[in-house]
């Protein structure tokens, strides 16, 4: 054997020569995208903290021969598909995705990070929570009818709510429900879920300024009082039984929320909220960003249901941002002009991105006027909304 046969044999086995192969050109697109995806972190700041381990997680999943995430059916004896098991590096860490293990986690740090306080001293913004969670099940029919299946219908919708963990969850729990032949779409709403979170500051403004006026954008809000450290213990508490009971399907994601949200607010346990709302957070934010990268390989990725996902996905988004505003223009009447209409944005799950846009809009029209605390009302209330919504497919589906 020569020297260039032994060339030839290594360069056989490399992953440069899986690009030539069996459809491996797809694997080189998606490697492409996720650089893409890799330059909107590192270079425009868009969701840094998600993307970089997602872009990073579709790089190292589409390597010929790296075989870093693998699936295999399982099979009942009549040979029909019932599972899939998982292998390699990343598949080994996507069963914290597939038993939902992930995005309930990043909940506990997100409750243990979140002040409730503006929600608690006014308590009318929940209902601007809950109108922009309309796109949602807009988006959940509009899918049923483009072809999309229940289980994938509610997975896209879902990406309405702004809410990534959310998202992913509801993906999970619909593709262990249809025996994982829904896997190919977990990886694109984790996306465009994600990526919509980051655009918020470019697609929200245009929207408030088409539904909204110069004179409402004006509107200063009278100053939130002070809530006691008994109803921010309180709140947690109650939040949790009440939707738990009503929509049983939500409290995984809204338990894991309010006993965060109650370790921080109970200030007993120090070392318990910044365990939580630090290492065990970014833990659960890598490992996950990682394992829904993994599932963009490209065969799977590269088709037209992922570009109707997109599509859908950034209409749903739209849509709830529409609808979370046209209720803060009904409170800005019912209330007389004492609600800036503009904070009914912010009631997609998106925080606190949504609300500082409301805050950068307001000072835009009038340099004194202060919104943030106000926008953060319905913008936590968007959190429990997504939530309940969540819940609410669930229930029908599962």
């Amino acid at each position: 054997m020569n020297i260039w046969s032994l060339i030839g044999e290594f360069f056989e086995t490399s992953g440069v020569a899986g690009f030539f192969q069996n459809g491996g050109w797809m694997n080189l697109i998606m490697i492409l995208v996720g650089v893409f995806f890799l330059v909107l972190a590192l270079v425009f700041k868009f969701e840094p903290y998600l993307l970089i381990p997602i872009s990073f997680g579709i790089i190292l999943t589409n390597i010929p021969g790296a075989h870093i995430f693998a699936k295999e059916a399982i099979t009942d004896a009549e040979g029909t598909i019932v599972d899939y098991q998982y292998s390699g590096l990343l598949g080994y860490l996507y069963y914290g995705v597939k038993y939902e293990i992930y995005p309930c986690l990043i909940f506990l740090g997100i409750g243990a990070t979140t002040d409730f306080g503006p929600l608690i001293s006014n308590k009318k913004t929940m209902l601007l929570g809950a109108a922009a969670q309309i796109g949602i099940f807009a988006a959940f029919f509009l899918a049923i009818a483009l072809g999309f299946n229940g289980y994938e219908a509610a997975s896209i919708g879902i990406i309405g709510g702004a809410d990534g963990p959310t998202a992913i969850l509801v993906s999970s729990k619909m593709l262990n429900a249809s025996g994982g032949a829904s896997l190919n779409l977990l990886a694109p709403i984790a996306l465009a879920a994600y990526s919509y979170m980051a655009l918020v500051p470019v697609i929200f403004p245009p929207i408030i300024k088409l539904f909204t006026t110069k004179k409402e954008r004006k509107i200063k809000m009278e100053q939130l009082r002070e809530v006691s450290k008994r109803e921010k213990i309180l709140f947690p508490i109650i939040v949790t039984l009440i939707v738990a009971l009503i929509v049983p399907g939500a409290t995984p994601l809204i338990g894991c929320l309010m006993l965060g949200n109650l370790i921080k607010e109970s200030g007993l346990v120090p070392n318990l909220v910044h365990t939580v709302a630090n290492a065990l957070l970014y833990i659960c934010t890598i490992a996950l960003g990682l394992s829904v990268g993994a599932t963009a390989q490209g065969a799977a990725f590269l088709t037209v249901e992922t570009l109707k996902i997109f599509a859908l996905g950034i209409g749903a988004f739209i849509l709830a941002g529409i609808s979370g505003l046209l209720g803060g223009k009904l409170m800005c009447v019912l209330t007389k002009g004492k609600v800036n209409p503009m904070i009914g944005i912010a009631g997609v799950s998106a925080v606190p991105m949504a609300a500082r846009v409301v805050q950068r809009e307001g000072q835009k029209e009038d340099p004194s006027n202060f919104l943030l605390m106000h926008a953060m009302g319905p913008n936590v209330a968007g959190v429990i909304g997504s939530a309940i919504a969540a819940g609410i497919l669930m229930a029908i589906f599962l």
